[in-house]
């Protein structure tokens, strides 16, 4: 039974919303046994009813190790791989890591996020993970015609931009309280730096929760490549973004060629320029129709719906010994480890990251090694 807002070890009663076969759903009515872990929820606004923090009722210090078990779960049910050696690879600060946010707003263009499970925004005052600066922009700005805003800071240099969707084509917004140094359009672009390199970041371009996730990812990233990604000659940077893996990870892999392959027209822009000065090439496609070539190892950092069984067959294509995947969907991670496992990569680590403090959100960055066999890899 799935119960959102319920830790492990509790006594809890429950409504039963919806029941199937192998599982069911329900609502939480009263913690009868708290958990030694459950604490007071601190934001104002998840008690108004703020879906965008679902963890808050978890301990933050404890939050790392609970993540480690979703992941540890998804890789038993899913994979049916019990015995993979999960562990937890560290955090970023539980308050004030945001620098970029996608945001709604109500009817009288407050920025807002929507109740669980329904399109209602609820109207923000203040953002308990929204950096300094964009927390002035929760506060303060208003975005009237708008049905979605897009919100990114710089931490390193203090850029702001922000750029909107609306509801139907042509709508006018009348923005409001942005500040003379805020940037507006998807064209607008912030500068962020991560492990000492500088990276352009357009509005529409991905970039982690903020630069201590990105730095945390990138780390986890170059301890698991290890020696095999230090001695690589040919690396590919799958779903590359504005290159923040080939950009860092150029010096620990000093004698390589990234092929960074990223589907964005604007991402691929900005890693045009991140990388101008790296023995990288930008391949603007989705991963999915590039033709592979040979290399040593393949970096993948896929959406939350993962690789799927296209992708996979593409990066198998490239014969690399060494899969590094980054999942930050723990099921999604358990299929592709699944594909990965038929096509002769087994998981040989994966380290958790908890780049989302106050919510159910994990990354996990997997190790895979190619069996030299040529068989399917042994899941046990």
């Amino acid at each position: 039974m799935f119960v959102p807002g319920v830790l492990p070890g509790e006594e809890v009663a429950v409504r039963l919303v919806t029941a199937k076969r192998d599982f069911a759903r329900g609502e939480l009515v009263e913690v009868l046994t708290p958990a030694p872990a459950r604490v007071s929820p601190p934001c104002a606004a998840l008690r108004r009813g703020c879906g965008g923090c679902d963890w808050q009722h978890a301990d933050p210090a404890q939050q790392a190790a609970l993540k480690v078990e979703v992941v540890r779960e998804a890789l038993r049910r899913t994979a049916r791989m019990p015995d993979v050696d999960v562990t937890v690879g560290g955090s970023v600060p539980s308050s004030a890591y945001r620098t970029s946010m996608r945001v709604a707003v109500d009817r009288a263009g407050r920025v807002s996020l929507r109740r669980p499970r329904t399109n209602e925004p609820v109207p923000l005052d203040h953002c308990l993970v929204a950096h300094p600066l964009l927390d002035e922009l929760v506060h303060g700005a208003r975005f009237v015609g708008a049905d979605e805003v897009s919100l990114r800071v710089s931490a390193a240099t203090g850029e702001r931009s922000v750029w909107w969707t609306t509801a139907r084509p042509g709508e006018r917004v009348v923005p409001d309280g942005l500040g003379s140094d805020v940037t507006v359009g998807p064209d607008a672009v912030v500068h962020e730096v991560v492990a000492g390199r500088r990276y352009r970041v357009s509005g529409e371009s991905f970039f982690q929760s903020g630069p201590a996730a990105a730095e945390l990812l990138v780390d986890t990233v170059r301890e698991s490549g290890g020696d095999t990604l230090a001695g690589a000659r040919t690396v590919l940077d799958a779903y590359g973004g504005i290159g923040l893996f080939a950009g860092s990870l150029a010096t620990t892999a000093p004698d390589a060629t990234f092929i960074v392959v990223e589907g964005s027209a604007a991402a691929c822009a900005d890693a045009a320029v991140n990388l101008a000065d790296l023995d990288a090439e930008v391949v603007c496609s989705p991963v999915e129709t590039w033709t592979p070539s040979p290399v040593d190892v393949v970096i993948a950092d896929p959406s939350r719906h993962g690789l799927g069984r296209d992708a996979t067959a593409v990066l198998v294509a490239t014969g690399a010994p060494m899969v590094l995947l980054v999942g930050c969907d723990p099921v999604a991670f358990a299929r592709d480890a699944a594909l990965l496992g038929e096509a002769g990569y087994r998981l040989t680590r994966a380290t958790t990251l908890d780049l989302f403090p106050q919510t159910h959100h994990v990354e996990v960055v997997g190790r895979f090694e190619r069996n030299t066999s040529g068989g399917p890899a042994d899941e046990s």
